[in-house]
């Protein structure tokens, strides 16, 4: 059973968000709370084993309380985000100091509709929970080693002209995890970078401002048309699938909005298996920390199409070992990575000088 304390300052929130969680079987909601002054004492006294975290509350705010919980308590914290712009570079923040993931209020502080959301707060909790039960068990388990992928591998092309291109996928912890990558990566890197984050619309815009302000290579939110270019990472928007194709000797970004069969949108799948079609480039695949499986049936079409070098996030670093899972298991990891050294590995893959 996962014991969850709920804390916003809405009471009419605190009901909905209790009566959402109570209704599964596998959560228990223990307490509530009306600000982050009496979140912080509740913990104390009824440990939960997870926390949802309204962002903006009176007396307390969710930032500051999160800072609190990670340092003295060390729980994941599901935020509760509202959409505005100063809401989405709040949680962005919360993000990267630590909190386990964020499910938006679909219309204001007092959202009517929230039951739209309910399905994915039910899921954030329950992973966020298990999380927490796996901890103990983590440094006694036996390590996922990477089996040789019985397909191309990194073969490079036979033609001198080869260019190179970075592909990287994550979802929950994501945030966290891609600010310990991409201000490590240099601002001459010889490749364009294409990132999927699973989040929805607006908050990557918030993400690559974020990220573009804490590294010396330069990062945007990618827009539907534009010529990638070496030195560049470029995020996929919320609520759109970014493709790359080849346009005479140039990449181009094509955005979309079809549904997927990961369900998510972007999809890691969807921007991997536009990357097998790319002839002429040596590819350098990365899944990193997220639940579920989305990019493993991506990067099992990379493969085939060979000159690729995959990498995974290491369990160990790793919020949810979801993603890199799935694709270890399935065989198709070269090089298993602590989040730390994921920006050297790829750096080592592209090479320094233009051809």
């Amino acid at each position: 059973m996962i014991r969850v304390l709920v804390v916003d300052d809405s009471a009419f929130m605190r009901k909905m968000i209790t009566d959402f969680l109570a209704a599964e079987i596998q959560i228990e909601v223990i307490g509530t709370a009306r600000n982050g002054e009496e979140a912080l004492k509740k913990i104390e006294l009824l440990q939960p084993d997870v926390v949802t975290l309204d962002i903006e509350m009176p007396v307390m705010n969710g930032t500051d309380t999160l800072r609190k919980i990670i340092d003295i308590y060390k729980l994941p914290v599901i935020m509760v985000s509202s959409q505005t712009q100063q809401g989405k570079d709040r949680t962005i923040n919360c993000l990267e100091m630590g909190a386990f993931d964020f499910i938006t209020k679909p219309s204001g502080a007092i959202s009517l509709d929230l039951y739209k959301i309910k399905e994915q707060l039910i899921e954030r909790v329950i992973a966020a929970g298990l999380s927490q039960a796996k901890k103990p068990e983590a440094a006694s388990a036996e390590p996922l080693t990477p089996k040789r992928p019985a397909s191309a591998g990194f073969e490079k092309p036979k033609t001198k002209s080869a260019r190179q291109a970075v592909f990287i996928a994550t979802s929950t912890g994501g945030p966290r995890a891609l600010q310990k990558v991409i201000p490590n990566l240099p601002k001459d890197l010889n490749a364009p970078v294409f990132v999927v984050q699973h989040m929805p619309e607006g908050f990557t815009a918030s993400l690559a401002d974020r990220l573009n302000h804490l590294s010396d290579i330069q990062v945007k939110e990618a827009e539907n048309g534009e010529e990638a270019k070496a030195g560049c990472v470029y995020i996929a928007p919320g609520g759109k699938n970014m493709t790359v194709i080849q346009d005479g000797g140039r990449l181009r970004i094509v955005l979309d909005v079809h549904d997927t069969a990961s369900r998510h949108k972007p999809s890691a799948d969807y921007m991997f298996r536009s990357a097998s079609r790319l002839s002429d480039y040596e590819k350098v695949a990365v899944i990193m920390t997220g639940m579920g499986s989305d990019g493993t049936e991506g990067v099992k079409e990379m493969l085939k199409a060979g000159s690729v070098k995959t990498i995974a996030e290491s369990d160990e670093s790793c919020v949810v070992f979801g993603m890199p899972k799935s694709a270890i298991k399935a065989g198709l990891i070269h090089d298993i990575k602590h989040v730390e050294d994921i920006a050297a590995s790829i750096t080592s893959c592209v090479k320094k000088e233009r051809v």
